[in-house]
């Protein structure tokens, strides 16, 4: 058997490949690109094909990179993005672009359903509400928008189960993917049939759900020639990205707490029984018997994107000259403005906005623009209207008594020393960083080490490879400001949600 332990993220903004040795350390990492497709207003779209394609084309170069035979790795574990709706045929083959966690175009048949059956009713179930956000929604209207292509659907499944099917020609269910389905029992981690059948779904149509660290089968000959593996390596069922990245930063235990700064941004609160709350998300952890109670927003390492490729073409070409990242003079521009933005306050809904609104109709919002701001006024707003964000939801998880004390930071964000910094002093909350770029990744190979028995179990694994790099303590002196924005900062989308809700009738 091989030594090392390939980890595959199917991110929203791109595929990451990284292989670990025993210990946790990176031998090799490699990303690669890929679209959201944006067809009508609330659609948000990918191709599972390009999901593939990225592996496959990513993968070799990682291995070349790191001087790694294929014939080394000892299993496989991918983690993947929440709320898919991949319709494959009887053949296994995709049907169509997948809707992502951002689509919120099934927003009429959330509203229908929650009155016809009742909020309630399916919030005691499985733990969530029926957003549009959700898997759910997004296979109820694929019924009744599309009804030529449903007929042709024989199964619908997630994004980290996409490619284990791809790489074992198996389909699977993980266990922390269910909550996206309002048909799982959160529970007993099950599907209901009885629910199901009030739904409207089907339960042939879903996959048999597998423990996150479960082998679900071997790479195929076919797809060890398409990426470069060996044909025969172990591949477990994965789980969803934000629950293989808490395991990534060693949140394992209840009142244990991840801090998501990918693409999106949110919380995910280690619990050791189910705690749901209509206002927040709740799911399996890829740990057994634990679950996350999650905040997840739109709101996250995007926003800074967006910002840097649409008003960041000076810092590029100057990051060019110098050899540096735009990324890192946005920061330095966002650093030379005091805390608070002097009243610049941003609101983060940028594809409207998940927990704890929920409100696909929310839109980004500057508050506090006049002649004095600059480009870093609206960096560093932008960085504290993600913190605030985030605040709100914590603020609702220890409302319900989940308290959490120290954040263990993860996703691309937390590279930035001083967003990491602002979110502590908006939070209150001390703020641990261990491997920021590749705790989904670790995460997803550890669930592998797990289920080969390269690793006893997680304490084991999390001992042996989880090391705090930097830690981050809230500074009182900027407290008084930071209070004060956030009161606005709840206030502004209070006076203009039914101004936005109008907008988007438009």
């Amino acid at each position: 058997m091989g030594t090392y332990l390939l980890g595959i993220d199917i991110g929203t903004s791109a595929c990451k490949i990284a292989v670990f040795d025993q210990k946790g350390r990176l031998m090799a990492s490699r990303t690669g690109g890929y679209r959201v497709y944006y067809p009508h207003p609330g659609w948000a779209e990918q191709d599972p094909e390009e999901w593939w394609n990225a592996v496959c084309q990513t993968l070799p170069e990682a291995l070349e990179e790191g001087y790694i035979g294929p014939q080394e790795i000892a299993g496989i574990g991918v983690a993947g993005q929440s709320w898919s709706a991949i319709a494959l045929d009887h053949a296994g083959q995709v049907l169509c672009r997948t809707p992502i966690w951002m689509d919120t175009r099934a927003s009429e048949i959330c509203r229908e359903m929650k009155t016809r059956i009742g909020a309630d009713r399916i919030l005691s179930l499985c733990g969530n509400p029926l957003q549009p956000s959700y898997t759910t929604p997004k296979i109820l209207w694929y019924q009744r928008k599309r009804p030529e292509l449903y007929e042709k659907i024989r199964w619908f499944i997630q994004s980290n189960s996409y490619i284990v099917y791809r790489l074992t020609g198996l389909l699977s269910q993980d266990l922390s993917q269910g909550y996206g389905l309002h048909c799982f029992d959160m529970t007993r981690g099950s599907w209901d049939a009885d629910m199901a059948g009030v739904l409207g779904i089907s339960v042939d149509m879903l996959p048999d759900i597998y423990p996150c660290h479960a082998i679900v089968g071997r790479v195929t000959a076919e797809a060890a020639g398409a990426c470069g593996l060996c044909q025969g390596i172990p591949v477990v069922a994965g789980g969803l990205d934000a629950a293989c990245g808490a395991l990534g930063t060693g949140v394992l235990r209840p009142g244990q707490t991840q801090e998501q700064g990918g693409q999106a941004g949110g919380m995910s609160i280690c619990t050791d029984r189910p705690r749901g709350d209509a206002r927040l998300i709740l799911g399996y952890h890829v740990v057994p018997d634990r679950w996350l109670l999650q905040g997840g927003t739109t709101g996250g390492g995007g926003v800074m994107r967006w910002l840097e490729k649409e008003f960041g073409a000076y810092e590029r070409m100057l990051a060019e000259e110098q050899k540096r990242s735009a990324l890192d003079l946005f920061n330095e521009a966002a650093a030379a403005v005091p805390a608070g933005s002097e009243g610049l306050i941003f609101l983060p809904y940028m594809a409207g906005e998940r927990s704890p609104i929920w409100d696909p109709a929310a839109r980004g919002v500057f508050y506090g623009l006049d002649f004095s701001k600059t480009k870093g006024h609206l960096i560093r707003a932008a960085m504290e209207g993600v913190a605030y964000a985030l605040k709100h939801n914590l603020d609702v998880a220890e409302s319900m008594g989940a308290e959490t004390e120290i954040l263990r930071a993860m996703g691309g964000s937390a590279n930035s020393l001083l967003w990491t910094q602002i979110k502590s002093d908006i939070t209150g909350k001390p703020i641990e960083v261990p491997a920021s770029d590749t705790a989904t990744t670790l995460g997803a190979a550890l669930l592998a080490g797990v289920g080969i028995g390269l690793y006893e179990n997680f304490d084991q694994a999390i001992g042996q490879t989880v090391e705090v790099r930097r830690r981050h303590v809230p500074n009182s002196d900027n407290r008084a400001v930071y209070d004060g924005n956030y009161r606005i900062y709840r206030s502004l989308y209070e006076q203009l949600k039914d101004v936005m809700r109008e907008g988007s009738d438009r």
